[in-house]
């Protein structure tokens, strides 16, 4: 039995495919020299830079204002939520903001209404369930966001979103 004639075109992607995507890659990953540009309006100028950073530390600090908020409110789940919190102070602080430093502890006596926004469910299960949908909507933002800052700030954000995106599943998984 014969074997069939090779095939005319080459299997697998060719090569104005492969340099296709290697520069749609490179403008999706933000790369950059580092100085971020320095045009007034571009994406890498200073003042969108500093806005995005400003706008990423106050939402940071948005989530540990509820994780502060559930706490007052449920202390037991301290052992479940502090080390998310400390994660989320750690994002404000690389983002460039800040928080009040509170010693181990201190953060389950912030007072519920220093966000008064914040309304913590009664049930430990529905308030673990909030904070879960609170970080996976930011992390929802943050990738979106990811289109509108250059370089390092780019790479900033992926991180801080997928840290978000995260800590979405464990809090799911902690409130089952």
């Amino acid at each position: 039995m014969p074997y069939p004639p090779p095939p005319s075109t080459p299997s697998g992607p060719r090569r104005r495919s492969l340099l296709a995507s290697v520069a749609g890659g490179a403008l999706l990953v933000g790369c950059s020299d580092g100085s971020g540009g320095t045009e007034e309006g571009t994406a890498g100028s200073p003042s969108v830079v500093e806005r995005a950073r400003v706008r990423a530390a106050r939402d940071s600090r948005g989530i540990v204002e509820r994780y502060d908020a559930v706490l007052a409110v449920h202390p037991a789940l301290a052992g479940r939520v502090e080390p998310l919190r400390a994660e989320a102070v750690r994002h404000v602080e690389a983002f460039g903001g800040s928080v009040a430093k509170a010693g181990p502890g201190a953060s389950t006596s912030a007072s519920p209404s220093a966000s008064p926004s914040v309304t913590v469910p009664t049930t430990e299960k529905d308030a673990l369930a909030q904070l879960a949908a609170a970080e996976r909507t930011l992390a929802d933002r943050r990738a979106k966001d990811l289109l509108d800052v250059p370089g390092e700030l780019a790479r900033l954000v992926a991180s801080v979103a997928a840290a978000g995106a995260a800590h979405a599943y464990l809090l799911t998984e902690s409130a089952r």
